[in-house]
């Protein structure tokens, strides 16, 4: 696909097929995340994949209970991928505190984006998943001090093709050389 298409494509998928999902895929939208430009190259990011239902399955008990309950749906991906932050390095966080900006978000999110397109580009579906509780997911992997899961992706092939969401008209979101 052109990256145009990917992108007008790319949508959020709740329902997945039962089937699993190729290492090799899974590792190609690892490489497309790894390869994601971060603030002063920090690359504040680490992703742990979920493939193995029992693992899974555990895991889901603890990321979508109480409240988080709505995000069960993500049970049914054949892989989840928990996207796991730290703060970055030491010049992105002098950054963050002069800007009032956390850097390593904004790498994480463009990082995740790289992801999710190339998954989309290899016939994938994803859905990025923020509502979970993160804490019991941290605890579940043991992460260490300062390290947090910011978000979950899920990916498999898609048994349903949802369309597109509204969007701002583009004279709605874009001026040039002025704020309207």
């Amino acid at each position: 696909m052109e990256l145009m298409d990917v992108i007008k494509a790319r949508r959020s998928v709740r329902k997945y097929q039962d089937k699993p999902v190729e290492r090799e895929k899974i590792n190609e939208c690892l490489e497309a995340a790894r390869l994601a430009p971060s603030a002063c190259n920090s690359q504040p990011w680490h992703y742990i994949v979920i493939d193995d239902p029992k693992v899974k399955e555990a895991f889901c008990k603890e990321a979508f209970s109480g409240v988080y309950a709505m995000t069960k749906f993500a049970e049914a991906a054949p892989v989840l991928v928990a996207a796991v932050s730290d703060r970055g390095s030491f010049t992105s966080r002098i950054g963050n505190f002069f800007r009032r900006t956390e850097f390593y978000l904004v790498d994480q999110g463009i990082s995740g984006e790289h992801f999710v397109l190339r998954a989309r580009d290899l016939g994938l579906g994803t859905c990025w998943i923020g509502w979970l509780n993160s804490d019991k997911a941290e605890k579940f992997f043991k992460l260490p001090k300062g390290k947090k899961i910011e978000h979950l992706i899920a990916l498999g092939y898609p048994a349903e093709d949802p369309a597109p969401r509204p969007r701002e008209a583009f004279e709605h979101i874009v001026s040039y050389n002025e704020y309207k």
